[in-house]
């Protein structure tokens, strides 16, 4: 599953939208809501580690596609969107690692 570039590109991409969405959704609101700061030290420090990790992915799927600035920065912009990830999967990666007929 992780023999390509490609697929490690879309599982990085999936495990940070995941960290962000956690991050927002229930580490925030822990820490403000219920005086709880402890999840948001190790779930932003996973999708810190995740977000780097997705960036260093995009950079060769970029390279072998032959993308032009416009779909690199559209990947880096996912990168900052909450549900960015999921969506550029599904529009631009998916696509890609469809078979072709």
């Amino acid at each position: 599953m992780l023999a390509t570039a490609l697929s490690r590109l879309r599982l990085v991409g999936f495990l940070e939208g995941v960290s962000y969405v956690l991050l927002l959704g229930v580490a925030m609101p822990l820490k403000y809501l219920a005086h709880e700061p402890l999840m948001v030290r190790y779930v932003g420090m996973a999708h810190g580690v995740l977000f780097m990790l997705y960036l260093l992915a995009l950079v060769p799927v970029a390279l072998d596609h032959r993308w032009n600035w416009k779909t690199a920065a559209l990947g880096v912009l996912a990168s900052v969107l909450p549900a960015g990830p999921f969506v550029f999967d599904a529009k631009v990666l998916r696509p890609l690692a469809q078979p072709k007929r």
